[in-house]
């Protein structure tokens, strides 16, 4: 696999420095004024709204109380935007986490949680020293879409007692098949009151979505829930009842016990925390990129991310990582740069010390309908279905994360997808050798070096500043495709059209038909216009398949015909202005 393009030079091999300055320090040194201060404000303060609920909601559903999931916020969102690799990444405890966590407790206690967090990041922060943030984007597509439904699915089935408030005789099951059968048993107990409040949450959220999206839906349909439970005094559980409230005060930094056998115990925790973690706050810094056109610094966000989830278990709270919602919220709310993430932990802190008594009238119920409504929007369901129709293999991947994520372990569920994505990559590259073996992996676009190495597609081509084509040559897979979309994005927009060859990719799979489709939507808010040429049949379908269609994108039948296409389009234009 190889790409190359027009006059461009070897890229800059960054040093220790580059690599692990935090976003906050570049933000400054580019200059920080008054007017980037009021974004960020309004952008904090918004996020913040987000997070209140989401985060209590996240830590009762762990097994923890809620004022861990604001601790969590606090010291976890501050500590992520001050040091980490993303400008716009606001972390936080993440629904993610919720099956691992919910384990942990189950198994070794608060305690056992706790020191299983501050290990995890002591992981996380080798990991980033180590430059193996890098290493992430192998992580094939179908995998993290099989393990956030499987997630989903299990956040769903961990709120139904308190969506309808059923009373158990014993404990709760933590497997899921168990859990539906003691539910299922249970169902004559539905609290009416609980099962209200939760429809009334749901919609509330729907309909401002859909009525007034800018409004922070969540909040105002908790606190109209909590309104509504003390109004009328309904017979609901709420975080008062079940807490004893939210303490009104911070605690202070503490240690945990430690001994060489809790250790062993919350190692293979630590472990799974540290994966998870590192996995869902890249994913969510590339979310950031996408949004913005930036680039963040991966391994220096995995170090942020380690020392978050230690300073967060030091003051009690539970796993922080980076949080894809609320860092899109961040994006759209007009974020300038990581001061919005650091000011969203300090107006959750005001909250903690001034209004934590209003949380005791805030019904589990309504709680409970928010995470339902989480893990409806986190499930991916467009994706899982495009998936499941692409390829069998994608979809023996998918499925498999999938089952294994609900029914046995998140981890496991992982482990095994990318193993068996690895070992369709090597069937496909087998295939694949057998066809191109005459080819040279070597890819030229339109310079002509000294050596005769390169040859231009078209004479007329190398002189012509408005276009950059480049050609990549061999499969383009989910191990390329980090590496070959940073390329390919690095397209100016002083460019008119940007041309990619595909004539000698025999296969493209999920992972980069999508990285494709990225580009091609940043080169349309440039004002870029993306042809595509030389797609095989069984590419083109792939790209069409995954959004990478027209208008977003042209098809051609080569680069030829796209050169000389746009030559026809810029000459008329010139004439039209002329005339």
């Amino acid at each position: 696999m190889g790409i190359s393009g027009g006059g461009m030079r070897r890229p800059h091999q960054p040093t220790f420095a580059e690599l692990f300055t935090p976003k906050l320090i570049t933000v400054l040194r580019e200059g920080y004024n008054l007017a980037a201060f009021r974004d960020d404000v309004l952008a904090g303060l918004t996020v913040a709204i987000v997070a209140l609920p989401l985060s209590m909601a996240i830590a009762i559903a762990s097994g923890a109380s809620p004022d861990r999931g604001l601790i969590t916020a606090v010291i976890g969102g501050f500590l992520v935007s001050a040091l980490g690799g993303s400008r716009f990444q606001i972390g936080g405890p993440a629904g993610a986490f919720i099956v691992l966590v919910a384990a942990t407790v189950s198994r070794n206690g608060i305690d056992g949680l706790i020191l299983a967090t501050m290990l995890s990041g002591v992981f996380l922060m080798v990991a980033g020293y180590l430059k193996l943030g890098t290493y992430i984007k192998f992580i094939p597509y179908p995998v993290t879409v099989g393990f956030t439904a499987g997630i989903a699915v299990i956040i769903f089935a961990s709120q139904i007692r308190d969506l309808l408030g059923l009373t158990l005789t014993g404990k709760e099951p933590g497997e899921l098949i168990p859990k539906l059968q003691v539910l299922g048993s249970a169902i004559h107990t539905v609290n009416l009151s609980a099962a209200a409040i939760t429809i009334a949450t749901i919609a509330i959220i729907l309909l401002l979505k859909k009525l007034r999206p800018s409004w922070p839906g969540i909040l105002i349909a908790v606190a109209a829930s909590a309104v509504a439970a003390w109004f009328f005094a309904l017979p609901v559980e709420t975080i008062g009842t079940k807490f004893g409230g939210i303490p009104q005060s911070f605690p202070l930094p503490s240690l945990p016990a430690i001994s060489l056998a809790k250790l062993q115990a919350i190692l293979p925790d630590a472990i799974s925390f540290a994966l998870l973690g590192a996995i869902e706050s890249l994913l969510s810094a590339v979310v950031a990129d996408g949004m913005t056109g930036r680039r963040h610094r991966s391994n220096c966000e995995l170090v942020a991310q380690g020392i978050a989830n230690i300073g967060s278990a030091l003051f009690g709270g539970i796993c922080v990582t980076g949080t894809i919602a609320r860092t899109a919220t961040n994006v759209r709310a007009g974020a300038h740069g990581p001061i919005s993430g650091m000011l969203h932990a300090v107006f959750l802190l005001v909250f903690i010390l001034v209004a934590a008594p209003l949380a005791s009238y805030i019904p589990l119920a309504a709680l409970a309908a928010v995470l339902a409504v989480v893990a409806w929007n986190m499930a991916e369901k467009h994706e899982f279905a495009t998936l499941l129709r692409s390829s069998w293999g994608d979809a023996a991947v998918l499925s498999a994360t999938f089952l294994l994520t609900i029914f046995r372990d998140l981890t496991e569920g992982i482990v095994v997808g990318f193993a068996l994505g690895a070992i369709l990559f090597i069937n496909r590259m087998a295939q694949t050798t057998g066809i191109e073996a005459d080819k040279p992996l070597v890819v030229a676009d339109k310079a002509d070096d000294a050596n005769g190495d390169r040859k231009p597609y078209d004479p007329g081509l190398a002189a012509d500043p408005d276009v950059v084509v480049y050609r990549i040559t061999g499969a383009f897979f989910f191990g390329a495709a980090s590496t070959i979309g940073s390329v390919l994005e690095g397209f100016s927009d002083r460019h008119k059209a940007f041309v990619i060859d595909f004539a000698a990719v025999p296969f493209l799979d999920s992972t980069a038909a999508n990285a494709i489709k990225g580009i091609a939507e940043k080169a349309k808010r440039q004002g870029v216009r993306v042809i595509l040429t030389g797609t095989s049949q069984g590419v083109r379908r792939a790209l069409l398949t995954h959004g990478a269609r027209p208008p977003l994108v042209k098809y051609r039948a080569d680069v030829a015909v796209a050169v000389s296409e746009i030559k026809i389009r810029r000459a008329a234009a010139i004439q039209e202005t002329s005339s």
